[in-house]
């Protein structure tokens, strides 16, 4: 038991100051894409600069808006991280060691992701502001659409390795290839089509119509401030770090490297997706309200369906053993 809660806090620990690095990155990964410098004054090339934005958000006053539901409000926000972090518990972090280990493990990470979108549906509402609830709206829309491609994708793993344990599914990577790898097909197509769906899953470009500043200010954060505004923001990351932390172990083999398994090439591939996830952003345009539905109704979930028939069937040939 005691293990157990110092191994969770100790999770909790390192996604948030991951989380923290993970910003700094993505803007000096933004700078060099748009041939500028980033963050440099802050610290060592700039590497204090989360610290400083949280400091300052620390600093800045609370305002409740008027007509606002006041409970609900203020409980949104850290419900965002809450449900975020949970995920990251199932996460195996080496061989047989995980914050929490669950048979049906692919299906709590997938079922807390989805429960993410109560709070933002709680912050929309409670708001009494028109672009907060639109913005709501859409995120609990797309969230809806998408979550099903992302099921479809993560049962072609669960389809090959005959488990749906994170640290199973990561086990029988170790001892016979990675998803993301092999088979070519339906392996490749599912990993595309979790990462796809995953970004539609963390609001990212080019799936980041909730929260698109042309159209809806700032989304669910339009009223908030503060620190208040700080969770939302954060939940956000840690909801994308978290996601390719499990993209990882689902078709990357997780801890499985050469030389010896360990929670550093968990890490190494949870940073390489995340910077793809970045780089998309930085490239990529906004999609259209019309286009990012047609895009999961007309192509992801017929590609998911497709993907999870072939996975069935190329585990009945026993090519995957």
């Amino acid at each position: 038991m005691i293990f157990a809660a110092s191994l969770a806090a100790a999770v909790v620990i390192v996604v948030l100051s991951a989380t923290a690095l993970a910003l700094w990155y993505e803007r000096k990964l933004a700078a060099r894409m748009q041939t500028r410098i980033g963050p440099q004054f802050v610290g060592p090339i700039g590497l204090f600069q989360p610290v400083a934005d949280l400091l300052k958000l620390v600093q800045k006053e609370e305002i409740v808006p008027m007509g606002a539901d006041r409970v609900l409000f203020a409980l949104a926000p850290p419900l965002t991280v809450i449900f975020a972090l949970a995920a990251a518990a199932f996460v195996p972090l080496w061989p047989g060691v995980a914050v929490v280990r669950s048979d049906v493990g692919v299906l709590l990470v997938i079922g807390f992701g989805g429960l993410a979108m109560v709070p933002v549906w709680m912050a929309g509402w409670a708001s009494f502001n028109k672009y907060a609830l639109l913005g709501a709206m859409r995120a609990v829309a797309q969230s809806i659409s998408y979550g099903v491609p992302l099921v479809l994708a993560a049962m072609v793993p669960v389809i090959l390795a005959g488990t749906m344990d994170l640290d199973g599914i990561t086990q029988f990577q170790a001892t016979h290839h990675w998803f993301g790898l092999w088979p070519i097909i339906p392996g490749l197509p599912a990993f595309i089509l979790f990462l796809l769906a995953m970004l539609a899953e963390s609001n990212r470009i080019p799936f980041d119509i909730p929260e698109a500043e042309s159209e809806l200010v700032a989304g669910v954060t339009t009223e908030y401030t503060g620190m208040q505004f700080g969770f939302v923001y954060l939940a956000e990351y840690v909801h994308t770090v978290v996601g390719a932390a499990i993209g990882s172990v689902m078709f990357l083999g997780g801890w499985d490297g050469p030389f010896a398994p360990g929670l550093h090439w968990l890490l190494l591939k949870t940073l390489c997706l995340f910077t793809f996830i970045y780089w998309i952003r930085w490239t990529l345009v906004r999609l259209r309200a019309d286009q990012l539905m047609t895009l999961c109704w007309k192509w992801l979930v017929p590609a998911g369906l497709g993907l999870v028939f072939l996975s069935a069937a190329w585990n009945q040939t026993g090519w995957s053993r």
